[in-house]
């Protein structure tokens, strides 16, 4: 039986995201003596003919990326999941292979993506070692159903392994060679890599700590600055974090800019971030502009204290007035992302927020809008127990019947903030331009990123980094 391993990224969405996992699953695979393709149809212009060719000949196993289930926009809802059911179908139809899912987006509800996709197994967590064990296992015929993480259907029930949180320094350092990181920095504006995994955060609404475990797992910050002093050989100078919060915890963080600087690098590279308020002082940020961060996305949520209680964060205003002085001390941009919408929200909470904004001249706010509602979060149990996911709930839109998974998307809005309340947030935001916010009413000047037309052609005519900083160059001409 053949030992090759056909890697697919089914995601289309415009501008193309950097699928990093697969380059890093890729590099794995090939240490443990697979031979690995990769079908990459984010540039497809033939997507049946580009399957039809990569399966020409049948592999051992083909794994799929699944990183969106949406674009998680109230404003949209786009569904992106059905777009990557039609591909699995395409796929299934030209080999007789197995096909295993795995990405963020397949490991926030496994179960609930595989009945949708009708797909037979999938890896929930980190893929690396999971899809090098199932490949043996397939190799030699044995049985591969007790793989860490594996998640797969007998008859009408789905059976989940225990997800392991493996050492990420036992991988060490990531050539990134598999994936056109070159391609995607031109048509994309920046390339993702990551200095660690995992989220012990306690947010009340986020899958993260779901997705990719509550555990948080370090990469050797030697390995980071060789993986970008690779992508930097490619050709590749802009990147961002794909870190849940890059400064968790803030030691690893600083060591990583550290050996960033110590190779040359901060001059030769500019770098974007998530980073967490609570968590964030004058010498890290001073580090991290020296190793070439030129901006940083703070995600803070609210600034008001009974609304961070809600969503369950750690964090103050104060923090934010501290971060926002700091990044204008080392001249690092400073985005702030905002979740409105959330238990207890109010009109009056919600122009606190924005005055707040204006107040510590937050340089870019993104205002989301609307929380999309994940199994096994707290909030979720708060609603369950508060009723239940009911067409009665004023303050759950989506699609609220027939979906107690919680697939296709459902957001919580405070009905306090009235029947209109996207109307109520664009006329408190006025015109201002430091607010992007997703407006059902704009499609065009608007802050979804998926299929976004205007960072489309800004990206063609050259322009690079992240797509709010691209989106505040563009408001700024």
């Amino acid at each position: 039986m053949p030992r090759r391993i056909l890697l697919v990224n089914p995601n289309r969405m415009r501008p193309p995201v950097t699928p990093v996992g697969l380059d890093y699953i890729g590099q794995y695979l090939r240490e443990q003596g697979f031979e690995v393709e990769l079908l990459d149809l984010a540039f497809s212009e033939d997507v049946a003919s580009d399957v039809r060719s990569a399966l020409a000949e049948e592999p051992l196993l083909v794994g799929v990326t699944v990183r969106n289930l949406d674009d998680c926009q109230f404003a949209s809802r786009d569904f992106c999941l059905a777009e990557t059911t039609a591909i699995l179908n395409l796929i299934r139809n030209h080999t007789n292979a197995p096909v295993l899912l795995g990405g963020i987006g397949f490991s926030v509800m496994p179960v609930e993506v595989l009945r949708y996709t009708r797909c037979d197994m999938g890896v929930r967590g980190d893929g690396e070692a999971a899809l090098a064990e199932v490949g043996r296992r397939l190799d030699l015929a044995k049985d591969f159903r007790d793989v860490p993480g594996l998640v797969w259907r007998r008859w009408d029930e789905y059976i989940e392994s225990p997800m392991e949180d493996p050492d990420l320094a036992a991988f060490g350092s990531a050539t990134r060679d598999l994936v056109d990181n070159a391609r995607y920095l031109r048509e994309g504006a920046q390339v993702g890599f990551e200095t660690k995994r995992g989220c012990h955060h306690l947010c009340t609404y986020c899958a993260d700590p779901i997705a990719k475990g509550r555990r948080v797992r370090l990469r050797s910050p030697q390995a980071v600055a060789d993986e970008l002093e690779s992508l930097l050989r490619q050709g590749v100078d802009v990147f961002h974090t794909c870190d849940a919060e890059f400064n968790v915890p803030p030691g690893h963080a600083k060591e990583v800019c550290r050996k960033i600087a110590e190779r040359g690098l901060g001059k030769r590279i500019q770098w974007y971030a998530y980073a967490e308020p609570s968590g964030f002082d004058g010498e890290l940020a001073r580090l991290m502009r020296r190793a070439g961060c030129v901006g940083i996305n703070f995600g803070a949520d609210h600034s008001e204290e009974a609304m961070l209680k809600a969503l369950g964060r750690r964090h103050d205003k104060e923090d934010l007035r501290r971060v926002a002085d700091l990044c204008r001390k080392h001249d690092i941009m400073l985005m702030v992302d905002l979740l409105l919408g959330g238990p207890g929200e109010t009109p009056e909470s919600v122009a606190a927020v924005l005055d707040y904004m204006r107040e510590i001249e937050a340089l870019r706010v993104g205002v989301g809008f609307g929380v999309r509602l994940y199994p096994g979060t707290k909030l979720v149990e708060q609603i369950r127990q508060n009723g239940g996911l009911k067409p009665e709930n004023q303050s759950l839109h989506g699609v609220v019947e027939d979906n107690e998974g919680l697939l296709q998307p459902i957001f919580y809005v405070s009905e306090s903030l009235g029947p209109d309340p996207e109307t109520v947030l664009r006329d408190m935001i006025a015109g201002d331009e430091r607010f992007f916010f997703a407006d059902r009413s704009d499609h065009v000047e608007n802050y979804n990123y998926n299929d976004n037309s205007v960072l489309c052609d800004a990206i063609r005519r050259g322009c690079r980094g992240a797509y709010w900083d691209i989106l505040r160059q563009l408001a700024e001409e």
